[in-house]
């Protein structure tokens, strides 16, 4: 029995370390090793880029979000956490039929800008208070101060045209402010010299002067004004009646003659025209143009200006006030040479277009 059972136990050993043989013989070569084993399937994992999100997440892509402009921040709803600190909104606007859609203008300076945009509520500020109260200057380290007072905290400085390209830029920068308002083309050439009125570091106003040989002088309004007066016989007298029983009324209707509207009109276009002796006269300094902010008006800022180019403008010679002569004025700059020079018959001289 037990001889059975060895010789069962021996010939199954020997079976398999026979089909081992089989299955793996010492002879093969390398190819037909490689052909034998099972193929090896390689892994390949790339990481999902940071900035690509998807649109089961209830968030946009990337590209969306750049598309539409609503910045570069990104919020997941359920965790709530920061992926991006940069963060710009996009504001939309409703046309609805407003009167003052996307546009507003200010009244003070004229700016046009949209109500509620944070860069143009910038804007604006920025150049209303450059507007209304001058641009900004702290002042330079070689500049001709002409009149100063420390108390105050104000001083006018002259800017020639060979003075160094900072200063001559500063200029030009309020030659254009100026030309706004007084209109372009004709305020400042290379001839000229600029007095800058500097207050709390701020240019409040500018003058603008130059050389002249001569100028006229103005004629003041007559003191013998033509009164008209009107009789009787000037007027046309035309009557009615009106009878209610025992009481009448009398209407009477006076018409003046018509000289006397002819005359008014003719003295209101007089108004502002300007009319000059014929005769020239020698004048040195022409004030070719002068302005003050809106914020520093009334404030004697002008007269500062014409006392220190009256001062400097001539080396070595001080002009009366008389002797100074202005441009076509307007109606404003008639009564400011008016109170300057004390006398209605002022000199006035032509500007040359640039």
């Amino acid at each position: 029995m037990q001889s059975k059972i060895n010789s069962f136990f021996k010939s199954a050993s020997s079976s398999a370390s026979h089909k081992q043989a089989i299955d793996l013989p010492e002879n093969l070569s390398d190819d037909e090793e490689d052909f034998t084993r099972e193929p090896e399937i390689p892994i390949i994992y790339t990481r999902r880029s940071p900035k690509t999100y998807r649109e089961d997440d209830g968030v946009l892509e990337c590209d969306d979000m750049n598309k539409f402009g609503f910045g570069e921040q990104l919020v997941v709803s359920n965790s709530k956490r920061v992926l991006n600190k940069k963060r710009k909104y996009a504001q939309f606007h409703l046309d609805l039929g407003q009167s003052d859609f996307m546009f507003r203008n200010c009244k003070t300076c004229g700016f046009k800008f949209v109500p509620g945009d944070e860069e143009d509520a910038r804007l604006h500020k920025e150049f209303h208070k450059t507007y209304t109260h001058g641009i900004g200057l702290k002042g330079w380290r070689n500049e001709r101060v002409i009149n100063m007072h420390s108390l105050e905290n104000w001083r006018v400085i002259l800017v020639l045209n060979d003075d160094p390209p900072a200063h001559v830029k500063k200029v030009e920068e309020v030659i254009k402010r100026m030309e706004m308002e007084l209109g372009d083309g004709w305020i400042f050439h290379k001839h000229c010299k600029v007095y800058l009125f500097i207050s709390s570091h701020r240019v409040a106003g500018c003058l603008v002067a130059e050389p002249i040989k001569k100028a006229y002088r103005l004629i003041s309004k007559s003191d013998e004004k033509s009164d008209v007066t009107t009789t009787r016989e000037d007027r046309k007298l035309t009557s009615t009646t009106l009878q209610f029983g025992s009481i009448s009324f009398q209407r009477e209707i006076w018409r003046k003659n018509s000289s006397t509207e002819s005359v008014r009109k003719s003295e209101d276009a007089l108004l502002g025209a300007i009319i000059c002796e014929k005769d020239a006269v020698s004048a040195v300094c022409g004030i070719r143009a002068i302005w003050v902010t809106p914020a520093n008006r009334r404030k004697h800022v002008a007269t500062r200006l014409l006392e220190a180019a009256r001062k400097s403008f001539c080396l070595g010679l001080i002009l009366g006030q008389c002797q100074l002569a202005f441009s076509q004025p307007t109606n404003a700059g008639k009564l400011l040479a008016t109170s300057y020079t004390n006398t209605h018959s002022f000199l006035v001289y032509t500007t040359n277009l640039l």
